[in-house]
């Protein structure tokens, strides 16, 4: 009985086989030949669109992928996201919206090839990067590393799950997928070749063992780490130099071929941080020069969609939640249409078509934009009303303790008496909290501004205290990435020079299901605080249309049980994008939950149009007070230099090792002459041994320019670790001139020996430091 099992079990495996071949089509190859890639023994240039399932309604995803064709693509590049799909520990859903196999043979039917990026880890300013939050459970959990046992058999399970779903579809099996990536931009992180060949051998072991592997860095870190039988490729953004970009890779490489595996054509929004955008010129003009050289590349993004629900991230240091709307200013918008870079992209590439291929048609978009008049709200919910049942907790612990994924959280202790004012102390509040005594705000905490503090009243007797943490997007980039949410360590209450470790927590659940929403219990009574507010309305005819948010204060919207994401009144984002396919012909359901205060007149809309560029300026986040004056009268610099001009780090080393926790980088003219602008991408501070010491305790206390209007070049661009991003002086409303100052807290005394300074990567010179100064102090500079 067990062989006929056996026999029953291998039947039913070669027939799995055969159907997989008979939905694809005749084996092929891909492989890297010299300077070239080789598709069925043949050299091919890769013209990948990148597209990202989850970011895209189910009912769109051919569209979208017709579209990319339609541009002049003969690839699609996708990422897996292991915590989308692995939402609970061991409990892995592919169905339906996560469907990645259907996702690649609608690829296959439009005539595609496919490139995919499984991770584990993939950035992609999303949720922790993709990691699954209940990893954080782990107190010491270290991640992207063979030194934690528990993630790396994680991420074997995971990797095994992927396989099943897609190591049928390789070419070299019948179907399109030609090349998966190994971990993704590890160069930033590290340089542990163990890692990074155990998770190459892992993805081998899952299944994709007949693919062409590839890894994906900067040209700043690629040669960090090597990694036997794993084709290289660069990343970098629009305007870029691709002489510069490939020069040292060349070098290194003479044989291999060249490929820009995320050609960044645009970028990604932040929460109060004005809106991003690539210019179109600028983003042609490098495109070009990749085709006139056969230059591989993927656009990234192609079209970015949505960051529905929860999955939107964010970047450290400093922490700088990303947007909802994943528009990018991508060729083809957020809701699916064709942008003045889309057909500047499809003229270009017409030229650079291969044997056998053309352009296809461009698809009509399936939804129709559409308005919706002013949506009532006839129902509500007080959130102080209407609390889950409590979790105790003598210590106050992260919202993943109490097997949370993502929300809100409110942490509720007695305030002991106290006959003067003192101060509430958070250590650390993730992400955004309001702080309540006897049911009363007293303060708000924004961790984008390093809050942990604010005054207290003086209370005669006990009294309740309630901290409600607003949880927005986990880390999904640098060494900051493990990102509990909630409050991380512990509540302090000051009164002088005593303080008291608040204890004895009730603590209250706020998913983002919208099943928990809906089940409240309804009134129509005006809310005074946080809550939820209910209404409907009715379409006689669906289609595409967004949401106008801008009188509400923050939260989430919830339509028809579909999560549209976070909202936010300091912007840039205004409006959620609805998708038509989620509408229905009559009455449809829509559910705000707002933790702050709205407009008095609470209403929302239907627009026809997106607002992603309305910011409302948050001066806290500027790094410069009215009136204020460096002053560096009497201070000794502990080097002045000259930079060489071009491209690259500039390194600088010290005579002698010096100590300091405050350092002034001071910019007294730029390699252009008469250029009154100061730029800079990174810059690290190294110690005694050469070691780059860690930005995550940096803090800027002042820059006496930077442009924040026009751009998001604010100073704290000098350490977030993205080379694309600068700080850069004031370009809009007057430049001012030289010198320019830049003034960070390094959080702590250290051994300074040298710098390193890294200009922009673009083709402009504008702004690029040539004489400096650079002062390190142990006390604060003064001002």
């Amino acid at each position: 009985m067990k062989r006929l099992k056996t026999l029953f079990v291998s039947a039913l495996m070669l027939l799995a086989a055969v159907t997989v071949q008979a939905q694809s089509g005749p084996a092929g190859t891909f492989t890297t030949g010299k300077n070239t890639f080789l598709l069925n023994g043949k050299p091919f240039v890769v013209r990948a669109a990148e597209l990202h399932y989850p970011r895209i309604p189910k009912a769109y995803w051919e569209h979208r992928i017709q579209l990319c064709k339609a541009m002049g693509m003969n690839t699609i590049c996708i990422y897996l996201f292991w915590n989308y799909h692995e939402q609970q520990e061991g409990v892995f859903d592919f169905e339906g919206q996560k469907d990645v196999a259907e996702f690649v043979k609608l690829i296959q039917k439009n005539g595609m090839y496919c490139i995919v990026r499984p991770g584990p880890y993939v950035c992609a300013e999303w949720d922790m990067g993709g990691l699954p939050w209940w990893l954080l459970k782990k107190q010491d959990l270290k991640v992207r590393t063979n030194q934690d046992s528990l993630f790396m058999a994680r991420t074997i399970r995971y990797m095994k799950q992927a396989g099943r779903q897609l190591a049928p579809l390789q070419i070299q099996n019948g179907g399109n997928i030609i090349m998966v990536q190994v971990e993704n931009e590890y160069g930033v992180w590290g340089n542990d070749e163990v890692y990074m060949s155990a998770i190459r051998d892992n993805i081998r072991a899952a299944g994709f063992d007949k693919v062409q592997l590839f890894r994906c860095d900067w040209s700043s870190n690629f040669h960090r780490y090597k990694l036997d039988g794993v084709a290289s490729t660069l990343n970098f953004g629009a305007g870029s130099n691709i002489d510069n970009q490939f020069k040292k890779f060349k070098e290194m490489n003479p044989d291999a071929p060249l490929m820009c595996s995320e050609y960044w054509t645009g970028w990604f929004d932040q929460w109060g941080r004005p809106h991003e955008t690539r210019d179109v010129n600028s983003f042609i003009g490098s495109l070009k020069d990749m085709m006139d050289r056969n230059i591989s590349f993927s656009l990234y993004m192609a079209h970015g969609g949505t960051s529905f629900g929860q999955w939107a991230g964010a970047n450290a240091p400093p922490y700088a939640p990303t947007a909802t709307s994943y528009d990018y200013n991508a060729p083809i918008d957020e809701a699916g249409n064709t942008t003045e870079k889309f057909f500047a992209v499809r003229d270009l590439l017409k030229n650079y078509l291969q044997e056998g291929e053309k352009l296809g048609e461009i698809p009509a978009n399936p939804e129709k934009a559409i308005t919706l008049p002013a949506i009532q709200f006839t129902q509500t919910a007080a959130l102080f009303e209407n609390l889950p049942k409590p979790v105790k907790s003598e210590d106050i612990q992260p919202m993943e303790v109490f097997n949370q994924g993502w929300g809100r959280i409110l942490y509720r202790t007695q305030l002991p008496a106290g006959s003067a004012r003192r101060k509430l102390v958070l250590q650390e509040v993730h992400d955004w909290a309001t702080v309540y005594i006897n049911g009363k705000p007293v303060g708000k905490l924004d961790r984008r501004r390093g809050d942990n503090t604010i005054d207290i009243p003086a209370t005669t007797a006990s009294a309740r205290l309630d901290i409600l943490v607003d949880a927005t997007g986990r880390v999904n980039y640098g060494q900051a990435i493990i990102d509990r949410k909630g409050i991380t360590k512990q509540v302090l209450v000051v009164e002088g020079a005593d303080s008291t470790v608040l204890r004895n927590w009730l603590v209250y659940n706020f998913p983002v299901e919208a099943a928990f929403q809906r089940s409240k219990v309804w009134s129509k009574k005006k809310l005074q605080g946080p809550g939820w507010y209910k209404g409907s309305f009715t379409v006689t005819k669906t289609g595409n249309t967004f949401i106008d948010v801008s009188k509400m204060g923050k939260g989430m919207v919830w339509v028809n049980g579909y999560n549209l994401g976070r909202y936010w009144k300091i912007g840039p984002q205004q409006t959620l994008f609805l998708p038509g396919a989620w509408l229905k012909k009559g009455s449809n359901e829509i559910i705000v939950l707002d933790v702050d205060q709205p407009a008095a007149d609470v209403a929302v809309a239907g627009l026809d149009k997106p607002i992603l560029d309305k910011t409302s300026q948050d001066e806290s986040l500027l790094h410069r007070k009215p009136g204020q004056q460096l002053r560096l009268e009497g201070v000794t610099p502990v080097y002045t230099g000259t930079l060489p001009a071009g491209n690259g780090w500039k390194a600088v080393q010290f005579d002698a090792v010096k100590q300091g926790r405050y350092f002034c980088l001071e910019a007294l003219n730029s390699q252009k002459e008469g250029d009154p602008v100061t730029s800079l991408a990174e810059m690290e501070v190294l110690d005694e041994n050469g070691n780059v010491i860690s930005t995550l305790s940096w803090k800027v206390l002042y820059a006496d320019s930077e442009e924040v209007t026009a751009a998001n070049n604010a100073a704290d661009k000098v350490y977030d670790a993205q080379e694309s991003l600068i700080w850069q002086t004031q370009t809009t409303g007057g430049k001012p001139a030289h010198p320019h100052q830049l003034v960070i807290d390094m959080g702590a005394v250290v051994n300074v020996k040298g710098i390193r300074l890294l200009p922009r990567s673009d083709k402009s010179t504008s702004g690029m430091i040539k004489d400096f100064r650079f002062y390190l102090q142990t006390a604060p500079f003064r001002f």
